[in-house]
């Protein structure tokens, strides 16, 4: 995929702001004291369904409804948000989306997608298995079928990346959380098209590790999904659209257990009183784990999903053990 020009994110996000306006950046004094520096948080927990996804789908069906007006139904595989993403856009477009999510996904972003007019199957162990079914039931049922990681989710994505190095030039470094890839590739389209030489450092969670190594080894590796909080960071498998950029201009790549993010999704609350789900506190976990490395360096932080079920909430906030 080419990098898309400024003229072309802009042209997307001016279909976004048919659907919802700019979110919020917030430098926040308690996270400022924790991490020994000055953060600028984007608050993606407050779009429409609670994380940045939405940008992308609105883009995406915009754009399939211009170029391919006969569809009429739509398939993807999903933890949650993209799934929220493509049924808010479709209800918007006329379009019925079907979204396969694994057994024991999230009982309150089943919900959602539902109360968005979604037919949901459970299908699958993980996030995988469940987007190899979509595929296969795509071609039994004539829907057309929306990856992870495609050039429109990408621009839409980029729009909170626009707001965020508009609103914030000078940041020295930004964390960006990676499930298949599209939040930082929208970092990484909007840093070029502004011509910025900000950092950009992608967060994987420690327990599904594919991005990582194959950042580090320049080839597609698959590896084992074992995180319970960070949900949305479940990849085994990388999207290779994705991990094409990532490997050429993501300037790093760094990974958090799951008691790294589920502290930061209490220091979240202490510090902001915003609910952050795993994937959503993941960059803010990184943070903290680099700390000593960037006294003095302004950094963005988005927090990109506050979709949390209330008892795994609960439990974090509580310290109390995870369960599998």
């Amino acid at each position: 995929m080419p990098l898309p020009t400024r003229e072309q994110l802009g042209a997307a996000a001016r279909i976004i702001y048919r659907a919802m306006p700019a979110t919020p950046q917030y430098s926040w004094p308690l996270l400022n004291e924790a991490l020994g520096t000055e953060a600028w948080i984007k608050h993606e927990n407050h779009t429409p369904t609670g994380a940045f996804k939405v940008r992308g789908g609105l883009v995406y069906m915009h754009e399939l409804a211009r170029r391919a007006p006969h569809v009429r139904g739509v398939i993807s595989a999903t933890r949650g948000n993209h799934g929220q993403s493509v049924a808010f856009a479709c209800g918007r477009q006329g379009m019925q989306a079907t979204i396969v999510v694994p057994h024991g996904n999230s009982k309150e972003k089943n919900a959602a997608m539902r109360a968005l007019g979604a037919k949901l199957i459970e299908h699958g162990k993980e996030f995988q298995e469940s987007r190899e079914h979509a595929v296969q039931l795509a071609e039994e049922q004539g829907l057309h079928m929306i990856s992870s990681c495609h050039h429109d989710l990408i621009n839409g994505v980029a729009s909170y990346w626009m707001e965020l190095f508009s609103a914030q030039p000078d940041l020295d470094t930004v964390f960006v959380p990676i499930g298949q890839g599209s939040g930082i590739c929208g970092a990484i389209a909007a840093r070029h098209a502004l011509g910025l030489s900000t950092r950009i450092v992608g967060v994987v969670s420690a327990h599904a590790l594919a991005y990582k190594l194959s950042y580090e080894q320049k080839r597609k590796l698959e590896s084992p999904v074992t995180t319970i909080t960070a949900d949305g960071m479940a990849c085994r498998v990388p999207d290779e659209a994705s991990l094409a950029w990532i490997t050429r201009y993501a300037d790093d790549v760094v990974a958090v257990t799951d008691d790294e993010v589920e502290a930061a999704m209490r220091l979240y609350f202490m510090a902001t009183h915003n609910v952050a789900e795993g994937a959503g506190a993941a960059p803010l976990a990184a943070a903290m784990q680099m700390k000593s490395r960037l006294a003095g360096r302004k950094i963005g932080i988005p927090l990109c999903g506050g979709n949390v079920d209330g008892e795994q909430f609960t439990r974090v906030l509580h310290g109390q053990p995870r369960t599998s």
